[in-house]
C-alpha cells in the first residue's frame, strides 16, 4: 500500500530541510545537491563477451547555493575560510604556507543535512566526513536584473554517513542497518550489508 493511503506515512519533501555548514547561518543556504556516489569497474573481454567487476566507491562533489547578504556577508565568509585553509596572496616571499587538508577541513567546520517531517522531526540526517571547499563562484552582476546575488560553493568530502528515522518516532538509525519491508518475491530481504556479514560469520 502506498504512502498516499496511509495517514501516518508521508513522502520526503524537497523544501523540508536545513543544512549546517560550520559557522554559516542556516538561512543563507538556498539550495543544495544531496551526495552521490559511483562505483568504479574493472572490465574483462573474452571473445565477443564482456564481463565487469565492481571496484572502488567514489563520492561526487556537491554544489551548494548561498544567498549573499550585506550582513552577514557570505562573500567575506568564503574568503575567510580560504585564508584559514592556508592560502594567502603572494605578497611575502618568505610566506611558504600552502593550503592543506587539515586546515581546510577545520576552517569549514562540520557539515550536515537534516531532512524534516511536517512536525519538525528529523527523518534523515547526512553527515559529511572531512568536507572542504573545492571552489566558489561569486555569482553575476547585471544592470538588467534585480535578483538577489547568490554564490555557489563546491564541496569535496571523503564519504558520508546517513541516519534515517527508526520508524517509531524516537530517533535515528544508520541507513545500512534498515531492513527492507516484505514485498512479493523479496522473501523479507534485509540489508545486503547484514547479509554479507552473516554469511562470513557462518563460514567454518
Amino acid at each position: 500500500m502506498g504512502f498516499w493511503n496511509l495517514k501516518g506515512s508521508q513522502p520526503k519533501r524537497q523544501y523540508r530541510w536545513v543544512m549546517n555548514i560550520g559557522g554559516i547561518p542556516q538561512w543563507l543556504v538556498k539550495k543544495t545537491a544531496k551526495p552521490s556516489f559511483s562505483v568504479t569497474e574493472a572490465k574483462h573481454s573474452y571473445l565477443n563477451h564482456t564481463f565487469y567487476w565492481p571496484g572502488r566507491v567514489e563520492y561526487e562533489k556537491i554544489d551548494i547555493t548561498l544567498v549573499d547578504p550585506i550582513v552577514p556577508d557570505a562573500t567575506a565568509m568564503m574568503w575567510n575560510i580560504l585564508y584559514h585553509s592556508g592560502y594567502n596572496v603572494p605578497d611575502n616571499p618568505n610566506d611558504v604556507v600552502t593550503v592543506h587538508k587539515n586546515a581546510s577541513v577545520d576552517s569549514l567546520g562540520a557539515v550536515t543535512i537534516s531532512q524534516l517531517a511536517g512536525n519538525g522531526q528529523t527523518v534523515e540526517e547526512t553527515t559529511f566526513s572531512n568536507a572542504w571547499i573545492a571552489g566558489v563562484k561569486f555569482g553575476e552582476l547585471d544592470y538588467e536584473g534585480d535578483n538577489l546575488i547568490d554564490l555557489t560553493l563546491s564541496l569535496r568530502y571523503d564519504f558520508v554517513t546517513v541516519n534515517v528515522a527508526d520508524g517509531e518516532g524516537i530517533g535515528l538509525t544508520p541507513a545500512v542497518e534498515v531492513e527492507f519491508p516484505d514485498q512479493p518475491g523479496s522473501e523479507g530481504r534485509t540489508s545486503p550489508v547484514k547479509n554479507e556479514l552473516a554469511s562470513l560469520t557462518d563460514v567454518e
